[in-house]
């Protein structure tokens, strides 16, 4: 039972947690569940080998002056990432996409506590750290740094990392176990049953495969007899039943798989070992540790929480799994995806934008590298960095890079704003709805009409025409610019990398760019006078390429480099 490290509060608010793979059986098929979570009260509470529940500050001893008003904190978790072996891409996955909420929610000037963190306690790091010839703590602070690392790489602003080593959280498993204890939901009895290490869990035998090999790990379960602390599970049969509705449990499949397995009968569980040393010790027998036991976190876990006396979970949103060029991933396939390789072959902004973008949030998602490419091109450096280029370059040669007029004015008597504030707000909403791969689309379809309105307006002909023909290019190229500003909002908590260099090019400082809010999306932000940067690319093209002989790049064969198009061609000269 692993927990985040804080105690420090009074209160409880939307707190959303996403939660790392689950693995469960259901028609002898092992599937994958994330959630997000929404809490309301008072400790502060976050466990998981498997998940991760987080709880966050949302007030202090400082009494309030008459008429303050104080916003609830948006909390948002990740789950706390077993450190028995290096970051892999799933959680990548899961990292980036709480990170880009986060991003969503502090634009909307909420106050946001992103947790992340590592879970490293159990058997299987004490087996992992053994084989390494290393103490567990040694294991754990070597991989607990890889996580940091990658997040580092990968832009991930969170503002809590938590370590289940750490004394504050082993005060807080205590602390919970012990309210749990006292509502008379924990016993202690014999137990004894097929037991799978590498889920650290007994299980039931009709959902074992042939020779009683778990589904998840297919790896034959061991018969293992203990001397347990059990939590009373069935006790909340009916309760559970009853809060499981669409409203808290998202997509409607998984609530359907959810409540077929609580109808088939709750069992009381065990939550804790007396053969791992490696754990922390249950209160008042330290010959007992606590583990990881929540393996259905829209079951065991509102349970607890109804046990210690907390409200529950608001909302549970499961996403799928990530598969590569159409098969599920392996070691023993060869065909993992490694997150620190693509990270440091393609970026950071690339990486993000890809599986955000290419991966509905709830649906499972596909991984290749030819595809990978041919999107990020397509979407970052043509439609969007590109267009910028292509802008600056002609207000550069006609207008000195400077903005003739407003852009609120520049916009006056064209649809095409409209057409952009509508855009924005399907974005919005679909932020707001966790669809972060169609608020993506949105943003891309207001890079595609702004392509649109300057292949049809054409200011390089205007320019070269003079006289008022030239003054209404030059308010074109401010319309283009305010849309690329609203862009680089609209787009950042995506790629906030891209979108910071783009706001660079169009003369805003990093402390403008970390302030903006999402009310700066409306159209106006650009002012006459402003000038603006020097065009240079804001995001590099990718190659396609393959391995040649001596592990040498080439290009691959029939492969070759995009022509510009003639109209872009004639931007860019004009």
């Amino acid at each position: 039972m692993a927990a985040a490290a804080r105690i420090n509060c009074s209160s409880l608010h939307n707190t959303l947690g996403f939660l790392n793979p689950l693995h469960y059986s259901l028609n002898s098929k092992a599937n994958h569940l994330r959630t997000v979570r929404h809490f309301r009260r008072n400790i502060p509470s976050s466990f998981s080998h498997r998940a991760v529940f987080c709880s966050s500050a949302a007030s202090n001893s400082t009494p309030l002056e008459p008429n303050e008003v104080v916003s609830d904190p948006f909390v948002l978790t990740t789950p706390l990432y077993y450190v028995n072996a290096p970051p892999h891409m799933g959680s990548a996955y899961t990292t980036i996409a709480a990170d880009a909420i986060a991003r969503f929610q502090r634009l909307l000037g909420k106050k946001v506590i992103f947790v992340t963190g590592t879970d490293e306690h159990g058997e299987k790091i004490a087996a992992a750290a053994a084989a390494a010839g290393s103490s567990p703590k040694e294991h754990c602070d070597i991989v607990s740094q890889a996580y940091k690392k990658l997040w580092e790489d990968l832009d991930i602003a969170y503002d809590k990392f938590i370590r289940t080593t750490d004394p504050k959280h082993e005060y807080i498993v205590k602390e919970f176990y012990s309210r749990v204890l006292a509502n008379g939901d924990i016993y202690r009895a014999d137990y004894e049953g097929l037991y799978c290490i590498n889920c650290e869990e007994y299980k039931d035998e009709k959902e074992l495969l042939e020779n009683n090999c778990c589904p998840t790990h297919l790896k034959p379960c061991v018969a293992r007899k203990e001397d347990n602390y059990f939590f009373a599970l069935s006790k909340y049969q009916k309760r559970l039943e009853e809060i499981l509705t669409s409203d808290m449990v998202k997509p409607s499949f998984r609530l359907n798989e959810v409540q077929t397995w609580i109808k088939s009968g709750l069992r009381d569980f065990s939550i804790s070992r007396a053969s791992v040393d490696w754990g922390i010790p249950v209160p008042n027998d330290s010959k007992q540790t606590i583990y990881d036991i929540l393996r259905f976190h829209a079951v065991y876990w509102p349970a607890m929480l109804m046990s210690a006396g907390l409200d529950l979970p608001k909302m549970v949103f499961g996403h799928g799994f990530l598969t590569k060029d159409g098969m599920k991933m392996g070691k023993s396939l060869g065909n993992t995806i490694e997150p620190n390789e693509l990270v440091s072959k393609f970026g950071s902004d690339a990486v993000r934008y890809f599986f955000l973008r290419e991966v509905e949030f709830g649906s499972d998602g596909d991984y290749s590298e030819e595809r990978f490419i041919n999107i990020v091109n397509a979407h970052l450096a043509n439609t969007i960095g590109n267009l910028l280029n292509r802008t600056l370059g002609l207000l550069k040669k006609n207008c000195q890079s400077t903005l003739v007029t407003d852009s609120s004015t520049a916009a006056e008597g064209t649809k095409f704003k409209d057409a952009v504030e509508k855009l924005v707000e399907k974005a919005r909403v679909n932020y707001e709805n966790l669809s972060l791969s169609s608020a993506c689309e949105a943003v891309l379809e207001i890079g595609n009409a702004g392509n649109s309105y300057m292949d049809e307006r054409a200011p390089w002909s205007l320019f070269k025409q003079g006289g008022a023909a030239a003054e209404d290019a030059a308010k074109d190229l401010v319309i283009i610019l305010e849309t690329m500003r609203i862009i680089a909002i609209a787009l950042s908590p995506i790629s906030p990398g891209l979108c910071w260099r783009i706001y660079a090019q169009l003369g805003f400082s990093k402390n403008q760019f970390d302030a903006a809010t999402w009310s700066e999306t409306k159209w106006g932000g650009l002012k006459k006078g402003q000038v603006m940067g020097q065009p240079k690319p804001v995001f590099a093209r990718i190659e396609n390429l393959t391995e040649g002989e001596n592990g040498v790049e080439l290009p691959k064969k029939g492969a070759k480099r995009k022509e510009k198009s003639p109209k872009a061609q004639q931007a860019v000269e004009a």
